[in-house]
């Protein structure tokens, strides 16, 4: 063999021996398992730990590697231990005549020379050319942050989000949102996947599409018969938008609605009728216990209200050339022996007078009905814009942007909230889009118009508390711990509880003390700017501006979990259930309030309701808004790993556990009620406001 031969041999196995005996690390690159999360580029990785650094390494392709769902593995050789590892570098490079694509990175798992295993959760899209830094998975506090790397990385994270994510004020007055113009400039991280945006164009569209076939999308004429509402939507019923249907006209089924409906927020109790609700026992007493009196119902807890005073004045809307119509009505209801509540006498103005009638039970058929009918669209109105808008996508969208704004993605409280952020920036913008921009569905057609609807918004903000928002205390304080039937407050508060536990064991187990949550200068500044962003700096709403004490933090965290998961699916997913047949849910009505009884007739009531095309854009709008999509993530489900460590996990499957009975028990019950509640069952209530 010649002599340069020999030489290249010794060299070649000079190095293998001095690779072999090199600290070898073990990687796992995981590539997300969603739709174009694939890359054909060149994907490099850099290991970084608290006593050095790799080198740059290429990771090799090799079949099925960076393919959606697939895991690839490598090896990254050291000349020494890197000691604990501290963050990955990672890259991907475009190969040239290939497309331009980005890469979701689902995580990276590394095996130490010593046998450790340290997981990186990314959960990204990653663009050619972009560097970012993985930090380790294990939480950490900014406290806890030792290495100076870590701690520029942490303050670059920081600084990069607060440029990304900017405030916006919308409408002064209430909370504000992301700044952004278009749908497309929303950081990839908080867009729709391809899954969602395929499937909510295509539910939008299929809709309408269908209405137009059957013309009724573009008919500006009223309803010729209540029977021919059924055309619309009639292969899209469910069975409660079918129960609802035979029973919309009933007392009972008018009570229960506004328990169990879509807006249980209304009712409460009332021990003292308000001055300008003149209801006497003379009205009223045929409708109670035989022997009874009203005097005696109030106070024996037996007496509710529903009062609609933040519709007063609210200008309405102009549609098809027709003047819309608001009622801002005050219902009683009676709580009878068979615990049913029935609604007792209905007014239909603020201000009492000779032309602001008290309807009553006893009353002609159609007037009775007719007086319901204006309570219900009162009922739509507040639902929409105060219990869905306001209190669930708007705070969500407040705690959302405050999250990403002021969590680096190490920190615990990151990795706690951050799946309850899901899709709502995006649905957010949607919203403000087509809903209540200038030409949304609100503004457009329904009674409240662009100019109302931010005037509800204004008033409703105005009275916004922080105990509302936390569903023992606002059942607390409306008197309905023993109202029998109450399904939102028996799931919901079970459900809170489950959360509350939940919080607390992951807030306990990284906030020992009360100090170290006043030393979390991060978490200081979440909840400063939720304040001042989400709250407007309103003292009086009784959100904190700082936390000092771990009991305030779990507290405020349950909240917010209740509010964009629980709430947001009490107030959202029966939609249509409730909707589907319109005269029990009308977006508008084109007759003024009647100021006499026994003028009205069947006719009067078509006349009233909205018209064809009105009513068509409200049911297209309610069937999207209650659709689950393809990629729906149940409340408790988390399938990014953001916590690695032990106890955390050991946290979560408590949790899962926990929902997974309460669901069980809820769907038992279910099966015994005429009308089944799911809305409040773990397994129908997404982890976050999606749609």
């Amino acid at each position: 063999m010649p002599r340069q031969c020999i030489a290249h041999h010794i060299i070649f196995a000079l190095f293998c021996c001095r690779r072999f005996t090199m600290p070898t690390y073990n990687v796992k690159v995981t590539t997300g398992n969603i739709l174009h999360a694939s890359t054909m580029a060149n994907v490099f990785l850099k290991l970084v730990g608290t006593e050095g650094e790799s080198d740059r390494t290429r990771l090799v392709r090799f079949k099925g590697a960076f393919l959606r769902g697939r895991t690839g593995e490598y090896k990254v050789y050291c000349p020494s231990s890197l000691g604990s590892l501290v963050l990955v570098q990672l890259d991907k490079q475009r190969i040239y005549f290939f497309p331009k694509d980005d890469w979701f990175c689902s995580k990276i798992v590394v095996t130490t020379p010593e046998k450790d295993t340290v997981h990186f959760p990314w959960y990204r899209w990653l663009s050619d050319g972009e560097v970012v830094a993985i930090r380790a998975g294990t939480a950490k506090r900014l406290c806890d942050d030792k290495h100076p790397l870590a701690m520029y990385n942490r303050e670059k994270e920081k600084k990069s989000r607060t440029e990304e994510y900017s405030w916006s004020v919308y409408l002064e007055g209430i909370p504000q949102c992301l700044k952004v113009d278009n749908p497309l400039d929303l950081p990839a991280e908080v867009r729709f996947s391809f899954t969602k945006t395929t499937q909510f164009l295509f539910t939008s569209a299929n809709g309408l599409a269908e209405l137009k076939l059957k013309g009724l999308a573009d008919c500006k004429e009223p309803w010729p018969a209540l029977e021919h509402i059924d055309r619309v939507f009639c292969s899209k019923t469910t069975e409660s938008s079918e129960y609802v249907q035979e029973h919309w006209k009933e007392d009972k089924f008018f009570g229960y609605e506004l328990l169990n409906g879509v807006n249980p927020m209304m009712v409460r109790r009332c021990t003292e009728l308000p001055p300008n609700f003149p209801v006497t026992d003379e009205m009223v007493q045929p409708f109670l216990t035989e022997g009874s009196c009203l005097t005696t119902e109030l106070q024996n807890g037996n007496i509710f209200l529903c009062d609609y005073k933040i519709l007063e004045g609210v200008p309405t809307n102009v549609v098809n050339d027709k003047q819309q119509y608001q009622a801002a009505p005050l219902c009683l209801l009676y709580l009878n022996s068979d615990g049913d509540l029935l609604p007792i006498a209905i007014q239909l103005k603020q201000q009492p007078g000779d032309l602001n009638p008290i309807f009553l039970p006893s009353d002609s058929e159609h007037d009775w009905l007719l007086a319901k009918i204006f309570v219900r669209s009162a009922e739509f109105n507040v639902h929409q814009l105060n219990s869905h808008l306001l209190r669930t996508h708007m705070l969500a969208e407040v705690f959302s942007v405050a999250t990403l704004r002021n969590f680096p993605m190490v920190h615990p409280l990151y990795k706690l909230l951050i799946p309850h952020t899901r899709y709502t920036l995006h649905i957010n913008h949607l919203a403000r889009l087509f809903l209540i921009g200038k030409y949304g569905v609100f503004t457009m057609f329904f009674a409240t118009g662009g100019d109302g609807a931010s005037e509800i918004l204004k008033r409703a903000f105005a009275s916004l508390t922080y105990s509302s928002l936390c569903l023992p205390e606002d059942i607390a304080a409306r008197g309905l711990e023993s109202v029998p039937r109450f399904y939102y407050r028996d799931d919901g508060l079970k459900l809170w509880d489950i959360i509350n536990r939940y919080v607390q064991g992951m807030v306990q187990h990284y906030y020992p003390s009360d100090s170290d949550v006043q030393q979390d200068t991060e978490l200081q500044s979440w909840i400063k700017e939720i304040f001042t962003h989400g709250f407007l700096e309103q003292s009086s709403t009784g959100i904190p501006q700082c936390f000092s004490s771990v009991e305030q933090v779990i507290k405020f965290i349950t909240m917010v979990i209740f509010t964009v998961s629980a709430q947001h699916g009490a107030v959202n997913s029966g939609q249509y259930d409730f909707g589907g047949w319109m005269p029990n849910n009308p977006f508008s009505l084109q007759c003024p309030p009647p100021t006499k009884k026994g003028c009205s007739d069947e006719n009067t009531i078509l006349q009233t309701l909205p018209d064809v095309n009105i009513t068509v854009q409200g049911m297209v709008t309610t069937w999207v808004l209650s659709r689950r999509s393809n990629d729906f993530v149940p409340l408790g489900v988390y399938p990014e790993e953001h916590f690695s460590e032990d106890v955390p996990c050991k946290i979560m499957k408590e949790l899962r556990e926990e929902l997974d009975l309460l669901s069980k028990n809820i769907t038992i019950r279910n099966n015994t009620l005429e009308l089944p509640y799911p809305y409040l069952c773990p397994m129908e209530v997404e982890n976050s406001v999606a749609i």
